[in-house]
C-alpha cells in the first residue's frame, strides 16, 4: 500500500493527519512545535502532488532547494490525541525566487491553526535563485489564487 500524499481540490492541497501520542504533551494536547512538522509535510506533499520532484531539483543540472525564510503561526484551538485533522496548503503569492504558502489545519468544520510561510528558492551555494519554470507553470495551473 502506497502512503497518501493527499490530494489537490480546487487548487488547495488537502492532507489528512491523525494526532498520535508522540505529538502531544503530558496534557494530551499537540505540542506547539509539532505543528511546524505538520506544515512541512503539507508543503512537501503539495509539491509532490503537483508532480515536482524535490530530489530531482536538488540533483539536477541547476540544483535548487527550498528554505523557510519566515514563519507566522496562529494557534486558535488545541488539537488533541486521536483528532482526525485536515491540513490545507496553497500558494498565496508567487514571486521570482520565493513564494508565500498559506496553510490551515481543520478539525471537521473548525479551523484550529493557520500559518503563512515565505519559502525561498536557493542554489547549491545557498543564494536566492528563480523558482524552476516547471514548478511555476504547475502552480499557475493548479493554484486557486496565484
Amino acid at each position: 500500500m502506497k502512503p497518501s500524499s493527499g490530494e489537490l481540490i480546487n487548487g488547495v492541497h488537502h492532507l489528512p493527519l491523525r494526532v498520535y501520542y508522540e505529538d502531544t504533551d503530558m496534557a494530551g494536547i499537540v505540542y506547539y512545535a509539532n505543528y511546524l512538522r505538520y506544515f512541512e509535510r503539507g508543503r512537501t506533499d503539495y509539491v509532490r502532488c503537483m508532480g515536482v520532484s524535490q530530489q530531482a531539483l536538488k540533483s539536477g543540472e541547476n540544483p535548487r532547494t527550498f528554505a523557510v525564510r519566515r514563519a507566522e503561526v496562529d494557534y486558535l484551538k488545541p488539537a488533541v490525541l486521536d483528532d482526525a485533522l485536515v491540513l490545507k496548503t496553497w500558494v498565496d503569492v508567487l514571486k521570482k525566487a520565493s513564494m508565500v504558502m498559506a496553510q490551515e489545519i481543520w478539525r471537521e468544520a473548525e479551523l484550529i491553526t493557520s500559518a503563512s510561510f515565505i519559502i525561498a528558492c536557493l542554489d547549491e551555494n545557498g543564494r536566492p535563485v528563480r523558482l524552476p519554470m516547471e514548478m511555476v507553470q504547475q502552480i499557475h495551473t493548479t493554484s486557486r489564487k496565484v
